[in-house]
């Protein structure tokens, strides 16, 4: 027997001894969370007896499998999704998380009242659970976005014969370091895959360390995001409806916004003009309840965009100093309301989230120290003059009013911005080549 083969038996028996309790955990939390619907079962592989394949115009066919684990891969599967779509093919769409979940259910809509997209939950990398996922759905091929390589899945996928794919893939220094920890799983994990496509040179590289066979370079799908259109005018609209400067603080994670918020007490906004409007997005819905306390115990004059009917900057109070985003499925709107963003996830250790987004939307960007999850596109934003790297947050606002006061340094940025994201689209187009013969 293979070393492999004994690190996958000894992995497969801890999740084993682990299921019951992710069962019982996962059945309180779809009880509280009505989001997450049959969750439980289908994340042991137990899925109803009902089509096992999307179908369109009578039309039955092997779905195009493709993974989303959370909300953010979601957001950047979309390009590649409506492309398989445009195609012709049926899709089946899988998350990890009630946010992904919803995101998907949101932006493909249309498709899933034609029978055109299916969406399911990913079982749990249990030997038992992903094989009855392969049976139930029998995919022509699988395209996991981002990270999501699980040894048990890739293996039943070489099983039941559907090559897979890792598309827009990357892979931290830390992550690819601790993958070497369990060097004979991973390499069987990661040489598993049929394609590896990177979204850097230095992703590729890391992957092929730890067992990817000849990763190639196809770019970041989240370059290729399509901003709807209607959002972006609304946003610019209501920004000069508004006669104030916005900062938006996007995508914060826990802990960040009492740094930011800190920041702006130390440093109130001061000068001969409108005092700016802070809108404040976190990056999970699930927390949205716990900033709103932040930020009522914080004293600043606070409005949950969720009490507004429309996109109107009439129904802003004049005096409001916050305005909370707890919507889903709207930052091109607040981004396309921004003089300046700064994007979160990046104050605390985390990675960093996307500011391809903001960039995308002519925001000036500026960042934390931590980026190593976004770390090319965050030194070519930068590169490009899109972008700013802040020491921590008390220097991100710092940033931020000095950009406010700079008409000229502001307006830079934005066409670097533009500029920059002009340069690194067409990732879609490439993995669509790719995958050319998995979706003839």
């Amino acid at each position: 027997m293979s070393a492999a083969a004994v690190w996958r038996g000894l992995y497969s028996a801890l999740w084993r001894l682990a299921a019951p309790w992710l069962w019982l955990r996962i059945w309180r939390r779809a009880r509280r969370e009505p989001a997450y619907g049959a969750f439980p079962f289908e994340r042991f592989g137990r899925y109803r007896r009902e089509a096992t394949v999307p179908s369109y115009d009578g039309y039955r066919a092997a779905p195009v499998w493709v993974h989303a684990v959370s909300l953010g891969e979601t957001r950047a599967a979309q390009p590649l999704i409506q492309a398989l779509l445009d195609r012709g093919l049926t899709v089946l769409l899988t998350h990890m998380t009630a946010t992904g979940r919803t995101e998907g259910a949101r932006l493909f809509e249309q498709a899933i009242a034609q029978g055109r997209l299916r969406q399911a939950w990913l079982p749990y990398d249990l030997p038992g659970a992903v094989r009855r996922f392969f049976r139930h759905f029998t995919p022509r091929c699988g395209l996991l976005i981002e990270t999501e390589v699980w040894p048990n899945l890739i293996f039943a996928a070489h099983w039941h014969a559907v090559p897979m794919a890792l598309v827009s893939a990357r892979l931290s220094a830390s992550s690819a370091r601790k993958a070497l920890y369990l060097k004979s799983l991973a390499r069987a994990a990661y040489g598993g895959l049929d394609l590896v496509l990177a979204q850097t040179a230095a992703d590729a590289a890391r992957l092929a360390e730890v067992g990817a066979r000849a990763p190639q370079v196809v770019g970041n799908l989240k370059f290729d995001l399509g901003l709807p259109p209607e959002q972006l005018r609304a946003g610019r609209d209501w920004r000069a409806a508004l006669g104030r400067p916005v900062v938006v603080l996007a995508s914060t994670r826990e802990g960040e916004e009492e740094m930011l918020l800190a920041a702006i007490a130390r440093r109130p906004p001061a000068g001969p003009g409108p005092v700016p409007l802070v809108i404040l997005v976190p990056r999970h819905p699930q927390r949205f309840d716990d900033v709103a306390a932040l930020l009522k115990a914080s004293g600043l004059r606070t409005v949950r965009r969720s009490t507004l009917a429309g996109w109107s900057a009439a129904e802003l109070p004049s005096d409001t100093q916050v305005l909370l985003g707890d919507s889903l499925g709207e930052m091109p709107f607040y981004y396309s309301t921004a003089d300046v963003s700064v994007v979160g996830g990046s104050f605390a250790p985390l990675g960093g989230q996307n500011l391809i987004e903001a960039a995308a939307c002519g925001s000036p960007v500026i960042v934390g120290p931590h980026t190593f999850n976004f770390a090319q596109a965050s030194e070519d934003a930068i590169a490009a003059g899109a972008a700013r790297r802040a020491a921590d947050a008390a220097h991100a606002w710092q940033l931020a009013l000095e950009l406010l006061a700079d008409d000229g340094r502001r307006e830079a940025m934005r066409a670097a911005a533009a500029a920059f994201t002009a340069t690194h689209t067409g990732a879609t187009r490439r993995v669509m080549l790719a995958i050319g013969n998995w979706i003839k």
